[in-house]
């Protein structure tokens, strides 16, 4: 009996073993397949005016000095700056001082942290839906959503804040089982309050809105509750400290920057942020709202609550608010990629005898048909903009998305899931294949 139970635990143990390597494996693998996806060229394109806004505020902040307390109350052209917290200025303030100040170094902490997120989503798929498939496939949809790709590789802020979004996100799921974890709320939430303060309150009301729904027992402990503050004290002191020092114009600039009209502050349901929505987030979006069908079919489930609730909130708040800013929809993408997920996994677990979805192969095989347009155009030179001058690499970006599409459409007529291995892996090349030309910034835009 003895000898049974010690072959037991050693076969168990070396299981937990080779789990961990994977794990670990699958981790570095999506980091590194994302530090080089957003840091491949950075330094070769000039910034675009909001990120020389930022580099200017990051320039000011490297040459103060410590005492200054600049990093922790930055200005902009010696005027004290209220439109943004300090953290995403002070981490490229940093990179100056190592580096120098150029346009590599003034957008890599933004890639860098972008990077981090596709890991972390990973690890938030393996929360929720607990298997390693649907968790994958969320984190290379992610990877390879368009908005991803270009804020991931711009200096701005919403490479910190989808980073920071995801990390609070892990930290909610891990507090249902694990009341430590609610220090960790605190810190993303207090993290994303650093980067971008409006963006902390509207994922504390998501993680509010889903424990309520899902364990409303965590609203009711002390522990969490103490927890979350601890955590979140850096960015309630910051915000208190600058309301204390500027008044209402810190809270105009503050909260009302994401949210407001070109003439002005307005409410009203706007069709923008959708509008925004399908124009940028093609193929994925077609089984992304397959996985939010599903998810509203199985809401009693955890992973189906959050993704319905994560959604829903962001998508009706950038809507009732009339805003322009493209950024303020980049939160949703994560959450869009998570049902995008679900969405495959569970098509890739269907029987050999059921077909997929016929709208599927409709909609990839017309998008294969878009990039050939457009080489079509170039060809005959058709004035399509800005497009001059397009390098080579540019041309096989294209010649890439219109095959990939073409041929995942075939495979998925065939019923065929090695669709998702095509779509996968042509998308990666493809996005690759841009960031390498001298035109990324053209088309990312």
């Amino acid at each position: 009996m003895n000898r049974q139970t010690f072959a037991w635990n050693r076969s168990r143990n070396k299981l937990r073993q080779e789990i961990r390597w994977i794990e670990f494996l699958s981790k570095a693998g999506l980091f590194f397949a994302a530090l080089g996806l957003f840091s491949i060229n950075l330094g070769n394109l000039p910034l675009q005016a909001d990120e020389q806004i930022v580099s200017q505020v990051a320039k000011e902040i490297a040459s103060a000095s410590f005492d200054s307390l600049r990093w922790l109350f930055p200005t902009l052209q010696e005027q004290p700056y209220l439109e943004r917290p300090p953290l995403v200025h002070g981490l490229i303030a940093l990179a100056y001082s190592l580096a120098g100040s150029n346009e590599w170094t003034t957008r890599l902490p933004g890639a860098f942290l972008a990077a981090c997120s596709v890991p972390l989503l990973y690890s938030l798929g393996r929360e929720i839906f607990v298997a390693r498939m649907p968790s994958l496939f969320s984190a290379a949809i992610y990877l390879t959503l368009l908005p991803v790709v270009r804020y991931g590789r711009l200096a701005m802020l919403d490479g910190a804040v989808l980073c920071f979004e995801i990390l609070t996100m892990v930290c909610i799921v891990r507090s249902r089982r694990d009341l430590r974890w609610a220090l960790g709320v605190g810190v993303g939430l207090s993290l994303l309050g650093l980067s971008q303060g409006i963006m902390g309150v509207i994922v504390a009301a998501i993680a509010l809105w889903f424990l309520a729904w899902d364990t409303p027992r965590l609203l009711s402990s002390g522990f969490f509750v103490i927890g979350a503050l601890l955590g979140g004290a850096p960015a309630l002191t910051w915000h208190a400290s600058q309301f204390l020092l500027h008044g209402k114009p810190f809270v105009a600039a503050m909260f009302g920057q994401d949210f407001q009209a070109s003439d002005g502050y307005a409410i009203g349901l706007s069709w923008y942020p959708l509008l925004e929505i399908l124009k940028s987030s093609w193929p994925w979006l077609i089984f992304a709202l397959y996985g939010l069908r599903l998810a509203w079919q199985e809401r009693n489930w955890g992973w189906a609550k959050l993704l319905l609730v994560w959604s829903g909130v962001l998508l009706a708040i950038v809507s009732l608010f009339s805003t322009r800013y493209v950024g303020a929809i980049v939160p949703i993408y994560p959450a869009l990629a998570l049902a995008g997920g679900a969405a495959l996994a569970e098509a890739s677990g269907r029987p050999v005898d059921r077909v997929y979805p016929r709208l599927w192969t409709i909609v990839l095989s017309l998008l294969a048909l878009v990039p050939i347009v457009v080489c079509i155009g170039f060809y005959f030179d058709v004035d399509f903009g800005s497009f001059a001058a397009i390098d080579y690499l540019a041309f096989l970006f294209m010649g890439s998305l219109s095959l990939t599409w073409a041929v995942s459409a075939a495979l998925m007529a065939q019923r065929s899931e090695q669709f998702i291995l095509v779509l996968f892996w042509g998308m990666y090349i493809s996005w690759l294949l841009l960031v390498c030309s001298s035109h990324w910034m053209v088309f990312l835009n």
